[in-house]
């Protein structure tokens, strides 16, 4: 059984993050680990000598309350979906977001991480300012990124945007093996401009070795990128958008991930990223 991490602060990005997570749980028939992260103030303590330790215990007793004044409401809503029989672990962890997540990734064995987020002001707040880009930039696994104003749909259409280099054909394989899973297609993109190198042959190349998959390729000459990609989505009616993190070469694909971090803002449907070597 698959197992799924969800960071939770319970706020309202995250609450609606929390629908897809179980959505995809029940598809991939998969269980939720919840994981709420919160880390302790730092003070002095030749200045607090007699209450020091009180102090730090009475921030985890209110956290830990917090928390489990919290997940009744989280049961709620799946009970509410008919996705009561979702199996969900919880654990309230000390530390920094990034820490948390991944020592739970390590010792809860996850295969996904599912997050919420809010959004940002421009792409660079976008790709940088935000907990959810940290965990992509820093995790081994496939992380979904889903936007506060993205309400759930039944995942039948995953964009897959390419270069056709032979990292982005592993990136499409892990893609499809999850796309066997939803039932859903893979609809790859590849924006065709005039500095362009990518020739017939190798486009041929990869139409005839994945043949036998649920995928179709798609080739647009332009050299409107940003333009190309949100009409592929809309007029394929794409339900999630993979970004290739690349940890190797990340800032040499600045350009590339913010064009798909924006388009995928702009129609709020989620980011589904998935590291390469």
């Amino acid at each position: 059984m698959k197992r799924i991490l969800f960071p939770t602060d319970f706020s309202e990005a995250a609450t609606n993050a929390f629908v897809h997570a179980l959505e995809f749980a029940k598809s991939i028939d998969g269980e939720l680990v919840l994981l709420h992260a919160f880390e302790l103030p730092i003070y002095d303590n030749q200045y607090f000598p007699e209450n020091y330790m009180i102090i730090y215990e009475s921030i985890e007793l209110a956290e830990f309350e917090h928390f489990k004044d919290e997940l009744p409401k989280l049961r709620a809503i799946a009970q509410k979906r008919n996705l009561g029989d979702i199996r969900m672990t919880h654990r309230l962890m000390d530390g920094g977001l990034m820490f948390a997540v991944e020592k739970a990734i390590k010792e809860d064995k996850i295969d996904y991480v599912i997050m919420g987020t809010e959004g940002a002001t421009g792409w660079i707040d976008a790709l940088f300012g935000t907990n959810t880009t940290a965990v992509i930039s820093d995790v081994d696994i496939p992380v979904f990124s889903v936007p506060v104003n993205a309400k759930f749909k039944s995942i039948k259409n995953i964009a897959f945007t390419t270069r056709f280099r032979p990292k982005d054909k592993k990136a499409l394989k892990k893609v499809l093996k999850l796309a066997k899973k939803l039932n859903a297609k893979v609809k790859c993109l590849y924006v065709k401009t005039d500095s362009s190198d990518v020739s017939k042959e190798i486009i041929k190349e990869w139409e005839n070795e994945f043949a036998n998959d649920a995928v179709e390729f798609n080739v647009v000459f332009s050299d409107e990128v940003k333009e190309s990609i949100l009409d592929f989505i809309l007029y394929k009616e794409i339900n999630v958008l993979t970004m290739l993190t690349y940890k190797r070469s990340f800032f040499e694909n600045l350009f590339h991930h913010s064009l798909t971090k924006d388009c995928a803002a702009s129609l709020d449907i989620p980011i589904l990223a998935i590291p390469i070597e």
